[in-house]
C-alpha cells in the first residue's frame, strides 16, 4: 500500500459535517487506462455542502473526461461486496474517453440520483461552482502535489444522512494504478493525523497486494454482486480485494501500484 508524500484519507467537505462514518471505496484501472471509483459513506450534515474529491486526471482531459453513474437503484452494492468475504472477528461503457467539453462560465451540472455532480478541471476552476461548494481559498496550497489535480464534486441535497454510492470514470493519470481519495479536510481545516473508518476494494491484475492488510476475495465477484448494475465498473469474472483501516492514522491518499517485475 503506497502514499503519496504531503497528501491526505476520506474525504473533504465544504462546509460543517455533523458526523461520518463507514466510508467504503471501490477502485479500478480499466483496460483503456482510465479508472473507476465507487464512493459510499454514511453522513449527517445541517446544511447545503458538497463532498469533494480530488482525482489524478490525466492532463488535457477537460470537462468531459469524466463521467457519473447512478446507483441509486443498487444502494446495497457494499453490503454485497462485504458478503464475498467469509466472516471475520473483526450498460454503459465506463472505460470510454469522452472528448473534452468547450469551457463555459459555469460548470456543467449532471443530476445522478441523491446528487448534483460536476468534474472540475484545475483548481483555478473552483471559481465556476456555486460558492456554497467551494472550499475556502489557499487549502490546496497547503498540499503540495494536487497542482495537476482535477476533482469530483458531489452536492447533497437537502434531508440526506444516509446516502447511495457516488460512481464516477476519470481518465487517470497514474498508469497501472488504483487510486483512492481519502483526504480529509474538514472546514478548511487539513491534519496530519486522522481518525479512520474505511473499508476499500479493489479489483484488478498485477497489483501490489500482498501484505498491507489486503485480503482476496474466495469467490468471483458475480457470485455476491449484481455486476449487471454496476454499468461495468465491477467485473463479474473477476476476484475482489478488501482492505479495513480503522483508528487513527497519517492523513493521505492511497495508491495501489503494479508489482515489480
Amino acid at each position: 500500500m503506497g502514499r503519496f508524500d504531503n497528501m491526505g484519507i476520506m474525504c473533504c467537505f465544504t462546509g460543517k459535517v455533523e458526523e461520518v462514518k463507514n466510508t467504503r471505496i471501490f477502485g479500478r484501472v480499466g483496460e483503456r487506462g482510465n479508472q473507476v471509483l465507487i464512493y459510499q459513506m454514511s453522513v449527517n450534515v445541517p446544511q447545503d455542502l458538497a463532498i469533494v474529491l480530488p482525482i489524478p486526471v490525466k492532463k488535457g482531459a477537460g470537462e468531459g473526461g469524466v463521467k457519473f453513474f447512478d446507483f441509486s437503484k443498487y444502494e446495497r452494492v457494499f453490503e454485497d461486496l462485504w458478503e464475498m468475504f467469509p466472516a471475520q472477528s473483526y450498460s454503459a461503457d465506463p472505460f470510454a474517453f469522452a472528448p473534452a467539453a468547450a469551457a463555459s462560465r459555469a460548470l456543467k451540472v449532471v443530476s445522478v440520483g441523491s446528487y448534483d455532480a460536476s468534474f472540475v478541471p484545475t483548481i483555478a476552476d473552483f471559481g465556476r461552482l456555486d460558492a456554497r461548494f467551494r472550499l475556502p481559498e489557499g487549502v490546496w496550497a497547503k498540499l503540495p502535489g494536487y497542482e495537476d489535480f482535477g476533482f469530483a464534486v458531489f452536492k447533497l441535497k437537502p434531508g440526506n444522512a444516509q446516502v447511495h454510492a457516488m460512481a464516477f470514470s476519470f481518465p487517470t493519470a497514474l498508469a497501472g494504478t488504483v487510486f483512492f481519495p481519502t483526504l480529509h479536510i474538514h472546514d478548511g481545516e487539513v491534519h496530519a493525523k486522522e481518525t479512520f473508518d474505511h473499508t476499500l476494494y479493489l479489483q484488478g491484475t498485477g497489483l501490489n497486494v500482498v501484505g498491507g492488510g489486503w485480503e482476496e476475495s474466495p469467490g468471483l465477484a458475480v457470485t455476491k454482486v449484481k455486476c449487471g448494475y454496476t454499468h461495468g465498473m465491477i467485473r463479474p469474472e473477476m476476484h475482489v480485494y478488501r482492505n479495513s483501516i480503522r483508528g487513527v492514522s497519517d492523513n493521505g491518499d492511497i495508491l495501489i501500484k503494479p508489482r515489480k517485475v
